[in-house]
Order: structure tokens, then sequence, then C-alpha cells
């Protein structure tokens, strides 16, 4: 059995952690200096990985790949299911033609832009982020604020600035289901804890959205529906997240937002409007539910899916897997463990209990409802795919890293080295997830690369370890904004130049660091003036 050492360079953790982190700094120099696409940087940070982890850790080579193997399964499975189905529910309603519909019932609501923003940009964002992710709210949203009007560069500003009250628990929550995976821990608390980090923040972000587009003034003329807003989802938020199923978190919280301010809106408006301005709804009540009749089948068969009795029974026809080369065969030592134990390797292909299998039977019967034929709804199967191919790689890339990273022992090496920031730790736990998806924008990746370091430091500062790896993913969701990623995608989903894109990197940073400074706060709160309150 292969022992883990974590100072291998000449016993310095210092420099031991330098050298661990060199993957780290190749994403960020390829992603950020470079501008090399993300499957690009992902690839040349998985080799870096490897060649650490074999050349300065003295992994054997044998258990080297077998660790990139497995890493790279569970990236394509069940994460990359989930994505994948999520989209193609997503192209079931585009390629239908029904999504034009569903589009102009939330857009012929309101008149005034402050509204559209709130409807829009944030919780018709924040659910397509819910059942899809993946930019894909950022791309939808800001495509539909410049047919309502808005300028290419704000309608993209604005969109990345609302992606992010919603990301931890985008793509039926799979960010969380992989800081569980990743973690070990149980993912019921990692979703309470997530949650309860981020819905105080998202009770503020929608004013600070209609802030940023139109100052003190116009927030206050339309401070009414931003707090109906904000509450609604807040609270929504931390309800699903704590006690009903983190899958369904965006979804629910999205709809309950974009419900309370059409309600509001029929019997106020802003200060500001005139009173002959109002909401008009030009569809018909069948043809809306045909619309989102696809997501509202999402809906039933996730909570379906998570039925207890069903669950039990969907995950009885897991197949577990003791990973060949890898179960077993490496033993973690102090002071990461208290005593040295094997590290197990189990994969769990869960393929009919995967919620990506639920958002599958969605997908198909939503075909039947927004009439699709089935040969179209097989092309659309295709264009899906070819659309996520180079995605399916990455996140095989960087869950490769993180399997590499944790099992030679890199990963507790950069833990151990973090505990060195003490009583402070809480704050910076929540910037590193930050750091973790700005390199590879997604919350997802975040949670698999710095998850079980975020674990490691906690434990070794005897410090709340469900509050630190939730720390990671919701102080990441501050990152999704200023992720060359998301910002390219905002830039030609609004048709903005090449050369803009520079300029929306500079709005969108100082916002992305000042709200990740926010859950920092928050995260210090719950570890030491309310720990009772800690998930």
């Amino acid at each position: 059995m292969w022992q883990q050492n974590y100072t291998p360079v000449a016993g310095s953790l210092a420099l031991s952690a330098l050298v661990a982190a060199i993957p780290i700094f190749v994403l960020l120099y390829m992603v950020g200096v470079k501008r090399k696409p993300a499957w690009i940087s992902s690839l040349l940070g998985l080799t870096a990985a490897m060649l650490v982890s074999g050349a300065v850790y003295g992994m054997p080579l044998g258990r080297l790949f077998s660790s990139v193997l497995m890493g790279a399964a569970f990236g394509l499975w069940p994460i990359g299911w989930v994505v994948f189905t999520a989209v193609l529910l997503y192209r079931v309603t585009l390629e239908s033609g029904r999504f034009d519909l569903l589009k102009d019932s939330i857009a012929h609501l309101s008149d005034d832009k402050r509204l559209q923003v709130l409807l829009i940009a944030f919780a018709f964002g924040a659910f397509i982020e819910g059942a899809a992710g993946f930019a894909t709210p950022v791309a939808v949203a800001a495509t539909m604020l410049v047919g309502l009007g808005f300028s290419p560069f704000y309608a993209a500003g604005i969109c990345l600035l609302a992606n992010t009250a919603p990301v931890a628990f985008g793509s039926l929550a799979i960010p969380i289901t992989t800081l569980a995976v990743t973690t070990g821990l149980p993912v019921d608390r990692l979703s309470a804890g997530v949650g309860r980090i981020c819905a105080p923040v998202s009770l503020f972000i929608p004013a600070y959205l209609i802030w940023v587009m139109s100052g003190w003034k116009g927030l206050k003329a339309i401070f009414p529906a931003a707090a109906v807003c904000g509450v609604a989802f807040a609270v929504t938020q931390f309800l699903m997240s704590n006690f009903v199923s983190p899958q369904l978190t965006d979804i629910l919280s999205s709809i309950a937002a974009m419900g309370g301010v059409v309600l509001l809106t029929r019997f106020w408006r802003p200060s500001d409007v005139p009173e002959t301005e109002r909401g008009r709804l030009p569809h018909k009540t069948p043809h809306l539910l045909q619309a989102w009749g696809p997501y509202i089948l999402l809906v039933i068969f996730v909570l379906l899916w998570g039925y207890k009795p069903m669950s039990v029974w969907l995950n009885s026809k897991n197949v577990l897997v003791n990973w060949p080369g890898l179960h077993n065969t490496i033993e973690r030592m102090p002071p990461v463990v208290a005593r040295p134990s094997p590290y197990a390797a189990v994969y769990n292909f869960n393929w009919l209990s995967a919620a990506g299998t639920s958002c599958l039977f969605a997908a198909i019967l939503g075909s039947l409802v927004a009439g699709m034929a089935p040969m179209q709804f097989v092309k659309t199967i295709g264009h899906t795919f070819k659309q996520m191919a180079l995605a399916l790689l990455t996140l095989a890339a960087v869950l490769g890293i993180a399997y590499v990273m944790n099992y030679s022992g890199s990963t507790a090496t950069l833990g151990l080295a973090f505990a060195a920031t003490g009583a402070a730790f809480p704050f910076f736990s929540a910037l590193l997830g930050w750091v973790g998806v700005f390199l590879t924008g997604s919350d997802t990746s975040a949670n698999a690369l710095f998850g079980t370091l975020q674990t490691v430091t906690a434990n070794r500062l005897n410090m709340n370890e469900i509050l630190m790896a939730s720390a990671n993913s919701a102080g990441g969701v501050m990152g999704k904004m200023v992720s060359l990623t998301s910002v390219a995608i905002a830039a030609a989903a609004t048709s903005l130049k090449r050369e803009d894109e520079s300029l929306l990197f500079r709005f969108t940073i100082r916002h992305s660091v000042f709200l990740a400074c926010v859950i920092g706060v928050v995260v210090l709160f719950y570890a030491y003036v309310a720990p009772g309150l800690a998930p």
C-alpha cells in the first residue's frame, strides 16, 4: 500500500504547497493570461497535476492513471449527464419553437426596464440556472434583454451580476452533489449549509442589480418590487435547501420570485411610471402550458425522484464499482486523518437514480407536450451533444485534476498550508471558492478542486467542516460573473465586439470581489458569532 507524503519537497510544507499549487497556476495562466479555451486549459492543468503527482509526490503510475480515469468517469456521470440532459430540456423548448412564447410570457408582464431586469435577468435567469446551468442563463437572459431594447453592454453586465444567487444550486444542484461526493459529507447537510450562507445575500441581490442599473433614485422608485423579489427568492431558497430538495431549490425559488413580482404589479406600480403603463400578457393559457410544460414536468420528476420510497427503489439499482487499481491501495496519513487509514475509491454508477435521468424523462415527455416529432427530438439530442462535447471534455479533465490531487496527497498539502491562516480561514475559505470558479468557470469544478482541501483545513483547525465546504460553493458563486467563460458567453450572446470583453470584465470585477467578501463575512458570522446557526 502506497502512503501519502504531504511534505515531499525537502520536508517543507511551504515549498511543497507551492509545488502542489502548480496545476492551479497553470489553469490561472492559461485562462487568465493566455485566454485559452476552458477545455485546453483544463487538459494542460491535468497534465501538470499528473506530472506533480508522479514526479514530486512519487505516486505510482498505475494509481495515478486510475485516479484520473475515476475522476473523468465521475465528471461524465453523473455530473456531465445532468448537465447534458438539462441543456437538452432547454433545447426542446427552443427547437420546438415554444421558447419564444415562454420568453414573451415573462417579457410582456411589464414595460418597465427595471421590472424586466428583476423578472428576466434575476428570476428567469435563476430558473434557467436551476434547470440547465452552464452559462445558459446568461446567454438566454442577455439575449432577451437586448431584444427588449437594452444596450448590449448593460444587458451582458446585468445578467452576469444576476447570475450569482442561484449558481450553487444550478443544474439540479450538481455543484452540491459534486461537493458531497468529493468530500464524503452528507449532501443534505451541505445543501443546508450553502442555503444558510447564500440566502442572506440573495435578499439584497435584486436591489443591488437595480442600484447598479439606475442608482439610488431608480432603486427608491422600485424598491417594493426589489424587496418582494429578494425576500421571495431568499426565503424559498432557505426552506428548499434546508428542508426539501437541493435539486429544486433554484427552480422553485425563481418561480416564487417571479410570482411575487407579478402579484405585486397587479396593484402597485413604480412611483415614477405613468398611470397608463401596464403589463400585458397576450397569450392563451393552453399555449402557455405547452411552453412551460417541459419545466413543469421537470419539477414533477425531480420531486418523484426525491420521494423517499421511490428514491430507495431507484438507489437499489445503483452499480457500485471498487475502482480497479485504486480502491484501498493508498494510505492516508496523519495529520490529515487521526490514524493511517486506506483511501477508498468506490464509483457509484447510479444509472437510474441520477438527477440527469429524471431530467431525461422530463425532456422526453416534454418534447411530446411541446409538439415535437420523435425524429426532431432525436435531432435535438444530436444538437445538444454537439453543443456540449467540449464542455463534457472540460468536466472530465477538471474532475481528473481533482481526483489525482486528492489521491496523491497534494490537496492535503494545500489544506495544511491554508491552516496557517488560522482564525481568518472562514473568510479565506469563501475567497478560495471564488478563485476556483474564476479559474474554471464552474462552481461544480471549483467544488471538485477545492472541496477536499476545505475539509482538510477545517479539521486541521478544529472548525466546522460542513460550514467550510459550504463556504467554498457559496463563495464560488460570486466568481461566476468574472470567469472568462461567462464573460465570453455574455459578450457573444449580445454581439459585443471582442475588444469589449475586457471592458465587461472590468465592469463586473469590483462587484464580484465585493460580493465574495460579503460571503466571507457571512461565513465568519456563522463560525464565531452564531455557531449554533451553522449547519
